[in-house]
């Protein structure tokens, strides 16, 4: 039987576990110093992206359902300071992010989809909280991408159909079914 609630989780799931794939496979191409690249004075780099992402991820998910999303030990504005963090302990910050937001929405129940929780005292349904973060990981994983292939340039390899390929990929999709 179709059960909407169960639907949504699913898809929710679904949609942040492509987003953080993009991610993950953008991660792997790149140096530390690519990692820093910072194109001008008003951007951030995948890594000031990286911390506020897992910055905001810990917050937002811990204790979903029983605190504030913005926690106060929060310091928002220190995750766009320059850490100086390794490729390696970026990808530890991406990994601890990810994993607090799936754990918590993977334990959600149908009956928490429509319960009221809060970020900065700003009442939302669990549906919108969960749909405000379906905006925002995606937005911030899509600055990565774009960094990245600026950073790589020629030597970027698409994530998805690369250009002048959809004929291409459409043809293969419909000879693999």
């Amino acid at each position: 039987m179709y059960n909407l609630a169960s639907e949504f989780l699913a898809s929710a799931i679904k949609r942040l576990m492509y987003y953080k794939e993009l991610g993950d496979k953008t991660l792997a191409v790149l140096t530390t110093t690519d990692c820093h690249f910072n194109p001008n004075e008003e951007s951030n780099s995948i890594a000031i992206i990286i911390q506020h992402m897992s910055g905001n991820m810990m917050s937002r998910w811990t204790d979903f359902l029983t605190t504030d999303g913005e926690k106060e030990w929060r310091n928002r504005d220190e995750e766009f300071e320059i850490k100086g963090y390794s490729k390696e302990q970026l990808i530890e910050l991406w990994e601890k992010g990810w994993a607090c937001c799936l754990t918590a929405i993977q334990n959600l129940q149908e009956e928490d989809l429509l319960k009221t929780i809060y970020i900065r005292s700003e009442g939302l349904i669990v549906v919108d909280a969960i749909n405000r973060q379906l905006a925002h990981y995606p937005y911030h994983v899509g600055q990565m991408v774009f960094i990245a292939k600026m950073v790589k340039n020629t030597q970027w390899q698409s994530l998805s159909i690369a250009k002048n390929k959809s004929a291409a990929y459409n043809h293969q999709l419909k000879t693999s079914k």
